[in-house]
């Protein structure tokens, strides 16, 4: 299994922050290989992406979410295998870090080419920095869901 941990500042609350990573279907906007997420449930979306040319679908369910804390998701079905976390941490009133944590299992000689030369890794900062410009940029969040899933 692939760990990739990458950490990025953004100049807003960590409220806006927060609000702004719970709107999932927003994602494309600033999440390259994101084609599209759809919200099935509160707890459960599906995801389209396309990394390397390949589309591919998965479901994830939302594990563990705490307002202005993190977000914990799992793949459940479908061709990609992972888990990962974002947390929120503030640093000041209009200052906030968000932390990724993916663990992902590659698959296919590209996929695993990929993780050991740090593909992903530089996916997901590059993602980051995209999500750092973009809220930014808005100043304010597209949506917000407040609501606590327990582990």
């Amino acid at each position: 299994m692939t760990q990739i941990i990458e950490t990025i500042d953004v100049s807003v609350p960590v409220s806006v922050a927060y609000n702004q990573w719970t709107q999932f279907e927003e994602f494309p906007k600033f999440l390259d290989e994101v084609e599209s997420i759809q919200q099935v449930t509160e707890t459960l979306t599906v995801w389209k992406v396309k990394v390397g040319g390949f589309e591919r679908t998965f479901e994830a369910n939302i594990s563990e979410q705490h307002p202005d804390e993190r977000v914990a998701w799992t793949s459940t079905g479908g061709e990609v295998d992972h888990a990962g976390v974002v947390t929120f941490h503030k640093l000041a009133d209009t200052e906030t870090r968000v932390t990724v944590q993916l663990d992902w299992e590659p698959t296919g000689l590209l996929e695993k080419l990929g993780s050991v030369v740090g593909v992903a890794g530089h996916a997901v900062k590059k993602d980051l920095k995209n999500f750092k410009e973009y809220i930014e940029a808005q100043g304010s969040a597209d949506g917000s869901w407040r609501g606590d899933v327990e582990a």
